[in-house]
């Protein structure tokens, strides 16, 4: 499905097999001379299939487009290295580039498992959680040369004018794009309308829920009325969904304390008892990559919590578990 937005910029659904997420939306800024593409979809057949449709379509053609990835995550990423050529231009902020220099080498994904063992990961259900992850299956088989951006840089495609705004918290390098007269925000997944960005922690080098707050108020300040997110349909009131975002985490976190005054747990543990929008009729028959991400989930809001100094974590014989601070009010 195309839809014209703007004049000139479309929305151009690229379907994602099999993912509760169903698409992800890819945009296209066409322009006599040369186009960009907003985020593109898995390094699949049918992404591969929809994205050429759509651009023959609108009449756009690759070898004068340049590309704007808002974050690394393969739905948005993967299909990039099979639509460059080499006269395009892949936009991606440095802390996502500096990753994708470590997916290359895949020592990323042997980080990743070893937090999940640590948070208490069943070692009999990693494999396959992380054999059936979308950016371990389907994700970007080819390097290629990136250009990068930093917040405030600019990109001119035809009439309007984006402005790079760093939003790290979804992932560390997030970045939306922003038209400052037409009050657009491309919003990746940072903000998105009915449904909830995932926010996971693997690593502990950041606290990313902390940063993913912070970054929705950053934009709640801006002047946006229109944002067109990563996923489902468009947000004409930016500001009122950035409010039920915070609230929704806010919640979370007074659930995960609910959790802990039953006992210290593990980050497994705790996401095997919070409440998920899947419908089944317990954990142990979640889908294993649900699994991993709700896992993911779980430690980002005990961090979150830990930095508060509401819980606190232990670490004995290679397994972390959380606690509720003593003494918190």
């Amino acid at each position: 499905m195309i839809e014209e937005l703007l004049p000139n910029i479309y929305k151009v659904e690229i379907p994602l097999p099999g993912s509760p997420l169903k698409e992800v939306n890819s945009y296209v800024i066409r322009d006599s001379t040369h186009s960009l593409i907003i985020d593109t979809g898995l390094n699949r057949k049918e992404c591969m299939d929809a994205m050429q449709a759509g651009l023959h379509k609108l009449g756009v053609k690759l070898g004068e487009t340049d590309f704007f990835i808002t974050h690394l995550h393969a739905d948005h990423f993967a299909l990039t290295p099979r639509l460059v050529t080499p006269t395009s231009r892949v936009y991606l902020s440095r802390p996502e580039a500096e990753r994708h220099a470590r997916l290359s080498n895949g020592s990323n994904w042997d980080d990743m498992a070893a937090q999940a063992r640590l948070h208490g990961f069943p070692e009999g259900e990693l494999e396959s959680a992380l054999q059936n992850h979308p950016g371990y299956r389907y994700g970007a088989r080819l390097d290629m040369p990136l250009s990068v951006v930093e917040q405030g840089d600019t990109i001119e495609i035809g009439t309007y004018g984006f402005r790079c705004v760093a939003t790290p918290g979804h992932t560390k390098g997030h970045m939306c794009l922003f038209e400052p007269n037409e009050k657009m925000l491309f919003s990746g997944d940072h903000i998105l309308g009915d449904i909830t960005p995932n926010i996971q922690a693997w690593f502990d080098e950041w606290n990313p829920l902390s940063e993913y707050l912070f970054n929705l108020d950053k934009v709640c300040e801006m002047d946006v009325e229109l944002a067109l997110p990563g996923h489902r349909s468009i947000i004409t009131n930016c500001k009122k969904r950035i409010q039920e975002l915070k609230h929704h985490h806010r919640k979370r976190a007074e659930e995960v304390l609910s959790i802990l005054e039953r006992g210290s747990k593990s980050a497994f543990q705790v996401a095997s008892q919070m409440s998920w929008d899947i419908v089944c009729e317990s954990w142990e028959v979640f889908p294993v990559a649900q699994k991993w991400f709700a896992t993911g989930e779980a430690i980002a809001h005990l961090k979150y919590l830990e930095e508060q100094q509401q819980v606190f974590r232990e670490q004995v014989g290679g397994k972390v578990t959380y606690s509720l601070f003593p003494g918190r009010a």
